[in-house]
Formats: C-alpha cells, structure tokens, sequence
C-alpha cells in the first residue's frame, strides 16, 4: 500500500480521491513530470520543475507550491515508500469545474497529484539487447513541447508495436523523424557524429536529452542538433533514445531493417555510463 500526495494531504493510495469534474480527467487539462530515483535520491530534479513551471505558463495554470515544497513533498515520498530506484510522478491539473470547453476566468486551485513507482531502472534488458522500433505516422497534437497528459496515441502506437514484436516507435512528420512515445530520437553517423532533432514545437525539450547531450560534448563527441530521415537511420552506425526512466537506451533495429552490426553501439553504451555517473553524482 502506497503513500501517495493528492491536494495536500499524504495518504494511503486506497483513500486518494479527486473531483469527478477535474479538467485533467475531462479535458486532459493537466501537465505531468517524471522524476527517476537512483539509490533514493531524484535525479534531474530541477531540470523536471523548470520544465514543468514552463508548461503551467503555456497552458495558463497557476501553481502555488514552490519549488523548494515541491522538493519536500518528492522527499517525503520517496521516504514513506522506501524507494531506492524508481520513479515520482508529479501532475497539476486546472483544477474542478463544471464541465465547459470554455477555461472560466474564476478556475477553482489546481489539482496536484504525486505518487511513487519502485522499478528497476539501471540493470535494463533493453540497454543490454537494444531496442527493435517501428515508425508510424506523427499525428500528435503540434504543442509536443508542453508535457501534457494527452497521452493516448502515444500509448496506442506504442501498444501495437509490442503487438508487432516491437519496442517502441519512432514517429515521423513529413518524412523526418520528430521522437519516440516517450523519449527523444538520435542517430550516430559513421565518424561518430551524434545527430538527434532541433528543439521546437514538434518535440518535447527533454532534461535527459540536455544532460546526454552535455554528456557527449565532454566526451568531445561532435552533436547535430537537425532533422533526420528513416533512411538516414538505417543508414546509421548506430542509434538509441533517451529518456528520464530509460536514460540512454540502444537501437538495434527499425522497421525490420538492422542498424550498424545489429548490437548496441559504442557511443550509446559510452553515453549511458557517463550519464548514470554524472547523475548520480548531481542528484539530490
């Protein structure tokens, strides 16, 4: 039985309750953040509330908490769930109201949710094997850059690869790569350039893609940050994702069609290891 926050109060996870005129459970009127936990500490933290105070400011939300309770309600968790390595999902909604597609001017206080996950993170048998992808058609909604619970196709095209085989999926807008379900894309080129798309509206600004990245500059790695084909991918030397949960994660296959020698790459695996390091190092 878990500890789990709802609107200010810590509680059993069979006692948590909300508001059945919720906008987040209406509208997908919410926005969400996963924070991983690595031998008990949150990893990225800041990075993931930056991230969240820029989509509460897109979608017009105003969040009370501050950063520094929000660090202790994370804390707390973490503690009365006796969670060493896992994650923290932290959602704020707008809040209840009678059901309206218009946002009235007098929205009631945001809703705030938070729970744990206790998960094996580190020892992945998808890092170890390397993950076979399917590319689909990108028909998200075009603000993928404001982390929303507006999930479903992501969940859906996801839940047909394993159906096909498969691990996950690459999803394509006019015919380049945008990213994956739930991670960010790269592809490395035969001199061991890292290239992985552009931050805009298309795709969402990951905390891990900024801190792997940094990652492969310290390592003098050459990145470009441009837009790439699937051609282009299976063209590559090698490929992989990352992502709060999954870190740096290998491909070794898209559309049936092998990448490079069909194994997890070097730069992937290389990346993986320094960027545990640093963040183990970095969190709090």
């Amino acid at each position: 039985m878990r500890t789990v926050y709802v609107n200010g109060d810590f509680r059993p996870e069979n006692e948590a309750m909300i508001s059945i005129f919720d906008r987040g459970f209406l509208f997908a009127d919410a926005v969400y953040e996963v924070t991983t936990v690595l031998e008990g500490k949150l990893v990225d933290f800041y990075g993931h509330m930056a991230r969240l105070r820029k989509s509460l400011s897109e979608l017009q939300i105003s969040l009370s908490l501050s950063e520094a309770d929000l660090l202790d309600i994370h804390r707390k968790l973490v503690s009365k769930n006796n969670i060493t390595e896992g994650l923290v999902y932290l959602q704020v909604s707008r809040g209840p109201a009678d059901r309206d597609f218009v946002i009235a001017e007098d929205a009631e206080t945001p809703g705030v949710v938070l729970f744990t996950q206790e998960k094996k993170l580190v020892d992945n048998a998808l890092a170890q094997r390397g993950q076979k992808i399917l590319t689909v058609e990108d028909q998200r909604w075009r603000r993928c850059d404001i982390k929303t619970v507006q999930l479903l196709y992501s969940s859906l095209v996801k839940t047909e690869a394993h159906r096909k085989g498969a691990d996950d999926v690459w999803m394509v807008l006019d015919g380049e790569v945008t990213e994956g379900s739930s991670n960010n894309a790269y592809i490395v080129t035969e001199d061991n350039t890292i290239v992985t798309r552009a931050l805009s509206n298309d795709i969402l600004h990951g905390i891990t893609r900024q801190a792997v990245l940094q990652c492969a500059r310290e390592l003098q790695l050459k990145v470009e940050e441009r837009s790439f084909t699937v051609d282009e991918v299976k063209a590559a030397k090698e490929a992989f994702s990352t992502s709060a949960t999954g870190f740096v994660n290998p491909v070794v296959e898209i559309d049936s069609d092998v990448i490079g020698k069909g194994t997890p790459g070097e730069v992937a695996s290389r990346l993986r290891q320094v960027y545990l390091k640093a963040s183990l190092a970095a969190a709090v």
